[in-house]
């Protein structure tokens, strides 16, 4: 045999065409667009009155006997291309689409606000007064629940979501990570149920002084587990070499603490602050800053560890997804929201609306980098 073909990446993921078979699109046929594929449609059944006209048309023109018109070996040409076509190689249509790139964001967005309270807690620069520990609080619960969402969409079949937890494989980081959100949901429901109540004046702030540091310190690693469990249940998935970094969970925790902090300025923009602004403006800033080290220099400046990462990093860096990568994460999702910050210390009075639109800007990229991510891996041929 030749070597060739123990090498999945001798021939592009999806060729024109097979020798013997029909090429299954990488992304066509999904249900609903949640990477679930639709059962194929009926075969049409066969026109047999057909007309006289196309009944008689020849297959191809007729050629002298002997050796045809142009040999069967033309290098250069489209006969020499065909003697290289491949003849069939394993088909398997993406499964993931943008649930979880979706679910990444939603779920570092509830880790990463409940991180920075808790942080700010420990570093003294939280303003425990008013309307915002509640609020914020209560996204983190909304988030957390999107993220539980999304993770029931994409399931083959959604509504038996519940053998997850009734059957559970602890073996698999998927009921691993089930229990984690439900550890988490819970901690920062109370914890905010609580908020809520002091908020609204129905509880006092007194004992909350004494339960605040033990809900936001004891929830600090589930909420941490929150942000990284992804990067083990991705370890499980062997094939997809680019997904095995090592650097991944530090990555995920950066991303958590800097979509935390997106989201805590959007807050901000309608229950202001102006320490937690303070705060929160220097999160994001040092967050943005730390992701661009960690993607250049970490997930794409260093030697890949096999041929099928390197080509996943390049295809998100210069193929495919390059738009993503580029104008997305690092455009919209980097310099734009540094440059409007920036642009807030200058301008007098618009630093709330400018900070807002720099976390929304950077949530967007987020999303953007983590489509790319999610999706370049799965479009190289590992099989």
């Amino acid at each position: 045999g030749n070597d060739v073909v123990m090498h999945p990446t001798a021939t592009e993921r999806t060729p024109d065409s097979f020798m013997w078979a029909d090429v299954i699109p990488l992304h066509a046929g999904k249900a609903g667009g949640n990477g679930h594929h639709a059962a194929p449609p009926a075969t049409k059944a066969r026109n047999l009155n057909m007309s006289a006209k196309l009944a008689d048309t020849a297959i191809k023109s007729p050629q002298t006997q002997g050796q045809p018109w142009q040999g069967p070996i033309q290098l250069g040409s489209k006969m020499a291309d065909h003697m290289v076509q491949v003849g069939y190689n394993a088909q398997h249509k993406v499964p993931w689409h943008w649930p979880v790139p979706a679910y990444l964001v939603t779920k570092g967005i509830a880790a990463g606000l409940f991180l920075l309270f808790g942080l700010g807690l420990l570093l003294d620069k939280v303003s425990w007064a008013g309307w915002l520990p509640a609020v914020t609080a209560i996204a983190s619960v909304v988030f957390v629940g999107l993220t539980t969402g999304l993770l029931v969409l994409d399931l083959e079949k959604p509504e038996r979501f519940i053998y997850i937890l009734l059957r559970p494989q602890w073996r698999s980081w998927l009921a691993r990570g089930a229990v984690v959100l439900i550890s988490f949901s819970t901690v920062a429901g109370v914890w905010a149920l609580l908020e809520l109540l002091i908020a609204l004046g129905v509880m006092g702030d007194g004992a909350m002084s004494t339960l605040r540091p033990i809900f936001l310190y004891a929830g600090a690693p589930v909420a941490i587990m929150v942000a990284v469990y992804t990067a083990f249940l991705f370890a499980q998935a062997e094939g997809r070499d680019l997904w095995q970094s090592p650097l991944l969970p530090i990555h995920l925790i950066v991303q958590a603490l800097m979509a935390g902090a997106a989201a805590l300025l959007i807050i901000l923009l309608f229950v202001p602050d102006e320490t937690m602004s303070s705060y929160a403006v220097t999160a994001l800033v040092i967050g943005l800053i730390v992701d661009l080290f960690v993607t250049f220099l970490g997930e794409f400046g260093m030697p890949h560890a096999s041929e099928v990462a390197a080509r996943a990093a390049h295809d998100i860096s210069h193929g495919h997804y390059r738009n993503h990568f580029w104008f997305g994460s690092f455009g919209i999702g980097h310099l734009l929201p540094l440059a409007l910050l920036l642009l807030g210390t200058l301008l007098s009075g618009a630093m709330a609306p400018l900070a807002a639109v720099a976390g929304l800007l950077t949530i967007a990229g987020l999303y953007l980098y983590e489509y790319a991510f999610v999706m370049a891996p799965q479009e190289i041929q590992n099989s």
